[in-house]
């Protein structure tokens, strides 16, 4: 069966970035099906290619030079090679700019200008090109030069001082995120950016630049976390996995092993003293509400904890369930794929791989009509279409076969 055309077919991107964030943005967009081009350097390509181990197995079992990072982010794209910084190479990427309607770049401010590829530039050749600059913080102010990367990004917009456990306890002290958080939702914003204004050039006729900073993007997400501070004046702290708002959520652990309880509610929290065979807590007035259950939590916690211990892990958990109260297993990243729900949902895919093997991937989360996003390529190998765009773009044989010969490719 053909695979149906996704709800953006009709764009094209020309993806200029590497590493994370906006080649995330990009495989959104190729996720939903717009026609994405990747930009890479001759003979290394992005970085991520070589941040490994591990490395995807061929048929043989032995390592390619696709590194799982890499695999992660590039889905649903063609691969060109190209020195931008050679005349010819900026002249490839100006015909390609010419039929393109996103462009995506990730470079430091004012490096693409010296080639000519700047927004103001490449917009006077496609006044509908929409030019997306992914910094680490952003076209102004005065770091707007310098390179950044997820782990600075977390530590400088304060993510590192919530998260990890309470200063004083065993492991206390300030955590990164466990995956480049950072990266991804600057990656999100960016592609929700990019459909905004795919939306507003449908009513104007233009295109626009777009301007996304990764500091602004941690600050923005800082969430309740920020407005706690600028309500109250007061400095959050790490608080482990307890919730700063909401309680009782956090870690417990039972006879045979850990779980997470997530009470969202002054209903749920009855519901659980149900479960618990502690009934008279919910009207207790120390834990009636949430807000004096945050308040006497170094009096609630203890009771929970002590509740919990008496419990098998299964059982409890099929007790919460049944009564409605959020909970559940702490997963490592195997039984994540091993789950029944994310099977149900299909969100684990083998789809062909150039190298001659099926390469694991994981699905777009985005549904349309109930249905699943297909893959529609399987991440490309270093310059795999590059012969493929050059001769879409006008370009003969013989003009290509000069440009690899010179280096350009």
């Amino acid at each position: 069966m053909p695979t149906p055309p996704g709800p953006l077919s009709h764009l094209k991107v020309l993806d200029l970035s590497r590493i994370l964030a906006a080649p995330w943005a990009g495989q959104v967009l190729a996720d939903l099906g717009a026609q994405v081009i990747k930009v890479e350097r001759p003979g290394a390509g992005d970085d991520t290619r070589a941040w490994g181990p591990p490395f995807l197995k061929d048929a043989n079992g032995e390592d390619t030079t696709e590194a799982g990072y890499y695999l992660a982010v590039n889905r649903g794209k063609r691969s060109i090679t190209l020195r931008i910084d050679r005349p010819e190479g900026q002249e490839v990427v100006r015909r390609l700019v010419k039929d393109c309607d996103i462009l995506l770049e990730n470079y430091k401010t004012g490096t693409l200008a010296r080639y000519g590829l700047d927004a103001a530039s490449l917009r006077a050749i496609n006044p509908r090109l929409i030019y997306v600059s992914v910094t680490g913080f952003g076209q102004t102010g005065p770091r707007r030069e310098q390179p950044a990367y997820d782990f600075l990004i977390q530590a400088m917009g304060g993510m590192m001082s919530v998260t990890g456990e309470r200063d004083g306890l065993p492991g206390g002290g300030p955590q990164k995120v466990g995956i480049p958080i950072v990266d991804l939702m600057t990656g999100m914003y960016t592609a929700t950016s990019v459909l905004a204004a795919v939306a507003c050039r449908d009513q104007t006729g233009v295109g626009c630049a777009i301007d996304i900073g990764m500091l602004d993007v941690q600050v923005a997400t800082l969430a309740n976390q920020a407005m706690n501070h600028l309500v109250s004046g007061k400095v959050p702290a790490r608080t482990g996995n307890a919730h700063p708002n909401i309680q009782p959520q956090d870690v417990y652990a039972c006879a045979d092993g850990a779980i997470i309880l997530v009470v969202g509610n002054d209903g749920q929290f009855a519901k659980l003293c149900q479960v618990l065979g502690c009934a008279p807590w919910a009207d207790d007035p120390r834990f009636a509400r949430n807000e004096q259950r945050v308040n006497h939590l170094g009096v609630l916690a203890p009771l929970l904890h002590e509740q919990f211990s008496r419990w098998p892990r299964e059982t409890l958990l099929a007790a919460l369930a049944k009564a409605g109260v959020p909970s559940g297993a702490i997963n490592d990243v195997r039984e994540v794929f091993e789950d029944p729900q994310v099977k149900a949902r299909e969100m684990l895919r083998h789809v062909p791989h150039p190298s001659g093997v099926d390469v694991p991937l994981v699905a777009s989360p985005m549904r349309f009509d109930g249905l699943p996003l297909p893959i529609r390529r399987a991440p490309p190998l270093l310059g795999q279409h590059t012969d493929e765009i050059l001769e879409e773009l006008g370009y003969t044989p013989e003009e290509a076969a000069h440009l690899k010969l010179t280096g350009v490719l």
